[in-house]
């Protein structure tokens, strides 16, 4: 089985700031929990910054947040709005456009680092540092029905949608390996769990502990997903022509770090078991790339909102600190340079 087919996500239209002239500190691709948090702790250092948005977030098509305390069951469209607006109010600019190419850029006279954003409508700016938090895409399997049921009927963590779809009849659609222990966290919020093997192999003692558990099991491939007269999930079409009913059907997806317009920047990415790829970083999200960062599911695939808006802040706070050792060493130089 492969898995081509990309999950849909929404476009948020909101107003956009222009470009500032001359160079900024630090340009932030991506408009996510991790990219707008960053820009947030910049703005709030004082840092001149400029959030580039797709307006694409993974959890468009979602109706709420879900695990972040205070802010639990907030939708997306308006948990990133206020964000946006936190960083406007400390200065920061938040612009809506698609980064075409980020590349190195010749560095300033005292030896400063400088990068060239440009986006697909051709505008371009520069910057001293780059907050990469692009995110990711969920790749689905490519079976008839499934996508147009992302983020509702189908979904992917037990974190993010399990309330929501708890007691109902719930399939897992097996993808891999890693989809033995999604039916294990899907059955702690269902008694009705079947687990659709869909050509991939289970062991004897995977047989055992799924029956003990009260998990059953059908070997038949799936050929489709099946509409209800609501527009929802019904069931599942077997390839022998059998319908399985089911409310939601949960999936493993293949998780590809967005990178596209970035590969003028070298950053090193890395594989992950089962498919799928990441940028690596090492602490505070810093790359092998100096003066480019990364945070969020662009480098911490599994993270929910909260954990990479926390991973953003932290970039960003890194960020600031070493452009401020930036900023001294350039005044050292300066006074040096007229005794």
């Amino acid at each position: 089985m492969t898995a081509i087919t990309t999950a849909t996500t929404a476009t948020t239209a909101y107003a956009t700031d222009a470009l500032p002239d001359g160079t900024v500190d630090a340009v932030v691709i991506g408009g996510g929990a991790a990219g707008l948090n960053g820009a947030l702790m910049l703005a709030r250092s004082r840092r001149s910054v400029v959030v580039i948005d797709s307006g694409t977030p993974r959890n468009a098509p979602a109706e709420g947040v879900h695990g972040l305390f205070a802010l639990d069951g907030t939708p997306p469209a308006e948990l990133y709005g206020r964000a946006r607006e936190d960083v406007r109010r400390y200065g920061g600019r938040v612009v809506s456009g698609e980064v075409s190419a980020a590349e190195h850029a010749t560095p300033s006279a005292d030896g400063d680092l400088r990068f060239t954003v440009t986006l697909a409508d051709g505008r371009a700016l520069t910057a001293r540092r780059l907050l990469v938090a692009t995110g990711l895409r969920d790749v689905l399997p490519e079976l008839p029905g499934l996508a147009e049921h992302w983020g509702h009927s189908v979904v992917h963590c037990p974190y993010c949608h399990g309330w929501e779809v708890r007691d109902e009849p719930i399939g897992v659609l097996a993808t891999g390996p890693a989809s033995i222990h999604h039916a294990l966290l899907f059955r702690q919020l269902t008694d009705d769990l079947v687990y659709f093997a869909h050509g991939t192999k289970l062991d004897d003692e995977t047989r055992t502990r799924f029956s003990a558990r009260g998990i059953r099991v059908i070997d038949t491939p799936v050929a489709e997903v099946v509409e209800d007269r609501d527009g929802g999930i019904g069931g599942v079409r077997l390839t022998d022509g059998r319908v399985v009913a089911r409310r939601v059907l949960a999936v493993a997806t293949t998780l590809v770090a967005r990178t596209e317009g970035l590969a003028g920047l070298g950053l090193p990415v890395e594989d992950l078991p089962g498919g799928g790829r990441r940028f690596v970083s090492g602490a505070a999200g810093a790359t092998d790339v100096p003066g480019v960062w990364v945070a969020g599911n662009v480098t911490d695939p599994i993270a929910q909102v909260g954990a990479s808006a926390a991973a953003g802040a932290l970039a960003g706070a890194h960020i600031n600190a070493l452009l401020a050792v930036a900023d001294t060493d350039a005044a050292v130089a300066a006074l040096a340079a007229t005794a």
